[in-house]
Formats: C-alpha cells, sequence, structure tokens
C-alpha cells in the first residue's frame, strides 16, 4: 500500500471486493476489532489438491432474496472471538478491496452477519499503513450504491468464481478420471459420487439429496454418467439434482428417451430424423409381418436394452431372422427389428455434441467380420471429417432429447445420414484418442458458460 496515496476513512465508508463479485459494500469500520469480517452463510470448503471454500452472499441487507455465490482459496481456519465474548472457527480468506482509488489484499473471515446492519466489519489488521481512521466521520471515501446490483455490470465484472461440480458414476474409469482431472486443473472443485449411494429426501419444502449418511452441498452442476443397469435410479437422482435448481449436463428425461430404444426411434421419427427402417411387435403372430416391414434379409435384430454392442445380432437370412426372433421371443426380451445398411459397410461415424455443437466426429471400423463397430468390441477408430448434413442431423438427434452431451452415432447410408443411437453417456477415451481433442475442457467450456456468478433471487416458500 506504500505505492499509493494515503486515504482517510470514516466509520462508515462504501468498498467493494472485485474477486468475489462483490461490488459495493457497505462497511463498518472498527478499529477495536482485530479481524476483518464478511456476511456469509452456506460455507462450504471443497477441493482435494487445492483447499477452497464457496460461500452466499447477501449483499443487501434489506433484501435477503438476493445471494451472490462466492468462492476463494482458503488461507486458514482459526477462532475468532466476538465483542459479545462468543468464540466461533471460521474460515480465512485473502481478497482485494477497493476504496476510492487504492485497492490492497486484506484477510477476511467468513461468518453469518444476518443479523448486523453491516455486512462487512473492517478490522485494524485490514487498514494497515497508509490509511487514517476519523472516527467522527463517515463516508469520507466516494459513496457507491447498490443499485449496481440490478445492472449488466455484475455480469460483466464478475469473477470467474470456482465451481462445485458432481460427476454422478459409479467406475473409475477413464472418462471419469479425465473430467476430474480437467476440472481441477480449472480451479473447480470436481467431487465422484457414486450415484448408488446416493439417497432422497422428497418433500415440498427442502428436497434434499443423501450420500453416505450426510446431506450432500448444494453443487452448481452436476455430470451424469449413469449406466444402463441403474438407468431408473441413477435418473430419479438426477431427477432430485433438477428440483433442487441444480443444473445438470444431461437432464433426467433426455436419459430415459435416450436409454429406451423403442422410444427414442419414435422421438427421432417424430423428428423426421432419418433412421434405419425399423419395427417392433408384441405378439410372436407378428413375426413374418415384422420382417416384412423392415425389409429383405440381411436384418438387425436387437435388444432394447442393449448397449456397446451387446445384444445385437445380425441375421443373413430370413430364415435366420426368425430364428432369432422366436428366441428372444423365448426370453421373454423385448427387441427391435432393423434394416440392415450394407453400404455402411461396418463403419459408423460417433459426432460428438457439447453445448450445442459438434465438437468432435470419429469414424469407427468393425475388427474382422464383424458388423458392430463399437471399440469395446475390438473396434478401431480415426478421425474424420463430416459433411454440413451429417452435422446438422447429429445436432438436431441430441436437440430432440435436450442432451447437454451426447454421442450420436450415424451410417452413411445412400439416401443420406441416418441416425443408429443417440447415447446420454458417450465414452471419451476413444475419441480424445482418435482426434487428439481435449474433450473434457470442452465439457467445462458448455458448464461455465451455462453456469454463470450472477447474483440470483431466492425462490419464496410459502
Amino acid at each position: 500500500m506504500s505505492d499509493q496515496d494515503d486515504i482517510r476513512v470514516g466509520w462508515e465508508e462504501w468498498l467493494s471486493l472485485p474477486d468475489l463479485g462483490l461490488p459495493a459494500l457497505r462497511a463498518k469500520v472498527d478499529t477495536g476489532a482485530k479481524t476483518s469480517a464478511l456476511h456469509a452463510f452456506d460455507i462450504e470448503p471443497f477441493g482435494r489438491t487445492r483447499p477452497r471454500v464457496r460461500f452466499m452472499v447477501q449483499p443487501i441487507p434489506t433484501r435477503p432474496d438476493l445471494v451472490i455465490a462466492c468462492s476463494a482459496d482458503i488461507k486458514d481456519q482459526r477462532e475468532v472471538t466476538s465483542s459479545n465474548g462468543e468464540s466461533e472457527m471460521r474460515y480465512v480468506i485473502e481478497t482485494m478491496v477497493e476504496m476510492g482509488d487504492r485497492t490492497w489484499p486484506i484477510e477476511v473471515t467468513l461468518t453469518n452477519r444476518s443479523n448486523m446492519n453491516y455486512r462487512m466489519l473492517l478490522g485494524r489488521q485490514a487498514l494497515g499503513d497508509g490509511v487514517t481512521v476519523a472516527p467522527g466521520d463517515r463516508f469520507c471515501q466516494p459513496e457507491l450504491s447498490h443499485d449496481v446490483y440490478h445492472t449488466k455490470r455484475v455480469r460483466e465484472t464478475a469473477p470467474n468464481r470456482a465451481l462445485r461440480i458432481a460427476v454422478l458414476s459409479r467406475e473409475n474409469n477413464y472418462s471419469t478420471r479425465r473430467l476430474v482431472e480437467e476440472g481441477e486443473k480449472r480451479g473447480h472443485g470436481v467431487e465422484v459420487i457414486d450415484t448408488t449411494r446416493c439417497y432422497m429426501a422428497i418433500n415440498a419444502t427442502s428436497p434434499e439429496v443423501y450420500y453416505d449418511g450426510k446431506r450432500l452441498p448444494r453443487f452448481d452442476a452436476v455430470i451424469p454418467r449413469v449406466g444402463a443397469s441403474i438407468t431408473s435410479y441413477g435418473t430419479a437422482i438426477v431427477r432430485q439434482f433438477e428440483t433442487l435448481g441444480t443444473y445438470c449436463v444431461n437432464g433426467a428425461d433426455g436419459i430415459t428417451a435416450s436409454r429406451d430404444k423403442l422410444y427414442a426411434h419414435q422421438m427421432l421419427a417424430r423428428a423426421r430424423i432419418g433412421m434405419p427402417t425399423t419395427a417392433f411387435a408384441a405378439s410372436p403372430k407378428d413375426t413374418a409381418n415384422l420382417i416384412s416391414l423392415v425389409g429383405t434379409a440381411p436384418l438387425i435384430v436387437k435388444l432394447l436394452e442393449s448397449t456397446q454392442g451387446k445384444g445385437v445380432v445380425l441375421a443373413e437370412t430370413k430364415k435366420a431372422a426368425e430364428s432369432v426372433i422366436d428366441a428372444f421371443r423365448g426370453l421373454k426380451a423385448s427387441f427391435l427389428v432393423q434394416d440392415f445398411v450394407k453400404e455402411a459397410a461396418g463403419e459408423d461415424i460417433r459426432c460428438l455434441v457439447i453445448g450445442g455443437k459438434v465438437v468432435a466426429a470419429m469414424k469407427r471400423t468393425s475388427a474382422g467380420d464383424d458388423f458392430r463397430s463399437n471399440l469395446h468390441r475390438g473396434g478401431t477408430a480415426k478421425v474424420v471429417r463430416i459433411s454440413k448434413e451429417e452435422r446438422d442431423v447429429a445436432l438436431r438427434a441430441s436437440r430432440t432429447f435436450g442432451l447437454g452431451m451426447s454421442g450420436v452415432d450415424l451410417l452413411r447410408s445412400s439416401d443420406g445420414p441416418k441416425v443408429l443411437e443417440v447415447n446420454s453417456s458417450p465414452g471419451l477415451e476413444g475419441i480424445e484418442t482418435a482426434t487428439g481433442k481435449n474433450i473434457a475442457t470442452l465439457v467445462y467450456d458448455a458448464i461455465e458458460k451455462r453456469v454463470r456468478p450472477a447474483p440470483v433471487r431466492k425462490r419464496k416458500t410459502k
């Protein structure tokens, strides 16, 4: 502070904390207090390698509905004794303070001051050299206004605060590890939550999600990686986060629809999106008609709950198709019959769509005589340039399910691209390896764009 001109302050002043996105606060200057304090609530530490704290601030005492989410590095945690003799363990952060034309770093403790007239207390440690206190004066420095919170300036000048993000995943696989790695590189707190260990309190006033006996904190965003075997329970958990107002990269409805292959094809048909001719029937008497609706052999017979190429059979003759259909019906399994696109020649294209953009595409080729090109079944992948029509089809398909992140699988047929599947939990390893792109960081680009640090107005409860 010695490089700047000395300033004079009264017992009451306006200041701003730009690193926290708080452009105007009325503060009480109290030389009797050693430590500075900022009004904060919902204080939650996070971050494994870099300890941080996330907290909420109501900058205007008369407007409890106006709430700003803030985050900062934790500098310390210490016991502070208030003027009434009560002791409290508080998180300590360091942030820049602006007063008049001066800016300097100060230490601030976080505590709930909702019963105080001032959201900020400026103690003597924060004043330091070059600050003269005139205890009989007030507003010696330029006055600010709370009106700034109702303008675009808050959004335009808000810092890139750290976010608290949950990855819903039961597996420690490549995709999960990459999402954690890239999120932490960007300064966010990323926690992996096992979906099956979550449970819910469902009520009108305070719905919550619990995990291993404790209430989960408020996350800024959730990245669902719900496995096919737990789709029903996994989407119920995602729906609960949506009820709490948490941004979910993929919503419960989109995940559910994409997993139900029959419903998914009906949605694609309704949106007039090209796909292989598909037929479905429940009665064994309809086998012949079912085959004739699709066309001539070879045909694809596909279980409705198939994943990674499992439960997908190529019937090269009509008789083989009838045998496979009878076998599936004998197992009381639900299945589709689809036209086999011969000209695709065991290849398909995976388009990865994030935030309404196709960010990468790869061509997958089947191994040997296998008609399935899934990488899990030994297929290979390489980067591919897609046409404008293929890009448009991929975007429309993803948008049909309302997914923020999806893998759209296309076949190149003689009459244009046809959508095979829309995957709501696409793997990252194959496409990052094939394209050399950092897909995980693009996920965070989309999240940061969506989860804005502007003030929010709390919903009023009746």
